[in-house]
């Protein structure tokens, strides 16, 4: 198991749990978190036994938000300390030349979600706010305890939300609801987060994990590891397409290169043969030729 300060990492039966491990602040979040996460998705990229990844709160809480303890100056870069300083430029990457402004951390977390090349789940068992539910936008199911409560509290702060949230939250729940949400800055219950889209599902606290579980291991078990990365990159980057040609495009090339494969021919073989798949092709050596069809985006 890897190690690491404020997150757990545990893999069973090719499911990777990440538990954020602060309990006594509530998971709040901190630049130590930040930089753990970007190295435990590396780590599960590289592994190709991580097939699914679950992300959770350790005790009673999922994420608290920034962790405040620097009280009034929590999010003025200028006034911490040279040491405090030092920490978040080499955690979250200062921009150099004339654009000479720190990088958002959540930002950073969820871009590199949204660059992951498999399933992640995010299991909601308490409360939700700021970064704490802003992360949890890129991921791609929800699901929470009846027990969670969410908010986007950022203009109660005197600051604005985050982690690419102006992005991923209008696509997920509508820009009224979004911005609703954004607007008063209100904390909700869980049963407010399903009927606006947010979550997929509410469960019962001790029901929660086993759900997240049962939803990773239908993947598991059932699928071809290069098809599901093949479709999570070809749904979140067709957000952002002007015309279904750019899908047709990806979906003509997936299923040209696809189809060659080892995957495509267990995939008909086995269900001519009433059994379940042994798929055998992996991420990290075996996705087709074009793939990545995008360019990396630059920040400026």
């Amino acid at each position: 198991m890897t190690e690491f300060e404020t997150l757990r990492y545990e893999i069973e039966d090719q499911v990777l749990t990440l538990t954020m491990n602060r309990p006594e602040r509530l998971n709040a979040f901190n630049s130590r978190m930040q930089g753990e996460f970007l190295e435990a998705l590396e780590h599960a990229d590289a592994d190709d036994e991580v097939r699914a990844v679950i992300v959770t709160g350790e005790g009673r809480g999922f994420c608290a938000g920034a962790d405040l303890g620097k009280g009034a100056d929590t999010f003025n870069y200028d006034n911490q300390t040279e040491e405090a300083k030092a920490e978040r430029a080499s955690s979250e990457g200062r921009q150099e030349g004339s654009n000479a402004w720190l990088r958002d951390g959540g930002g950073l977390l969820s871009l590199r979600i949204y660059e992951f090349n498999k399933p992640i789940i995010a299991a909601i068992n308490g409360p939700a706010v700021g970064v704490g539910v802003t992360m949890t936008l890129p991921m791609d199911i929800r699901i929470a305890s009846t027990q969670a409560r969410m908010g986007f509290v950022f203009s109660r702060r005197g600051i604005v939300p985050e982690a690419c949230s102006s992005y991923f939250l209008p696509r997920i729940v509508g820009v009224s609801k979004a911005l609703e949400w954004a607007y008063s800055g209100k904390v909700f219950d869980a049963e407010e987060a399903l009927k606006g889209g947010l979550i997929r599902s509410l469960h019962e606290p001790e029901d929660l994990l086993p759900s997240a579980r049962e939803i990773a291991s239908e993947i598991v078990e059932n699928t071809s590891a290069i098809s599901v990365t093949m479709i999570r990159h070809k749904m979140r980057k067709m957000l952002g397409a002007d015309h279904p040609m750019e899908a047709h495009k990806v979906d003509s090339r997936g299923i040209f290169h696809l189809g060659r494969g080892a995957d495509a021919r267990e995939g008909v073989v086995s269900f001519l043969e009433k059994r379940s798949p042994d798929f055998t092709s992996k991420p990290s050596q075996d996705m087709p030729e074009f793939f990545p069809w995008w360019e990396e985006r630059n920040f400026e």
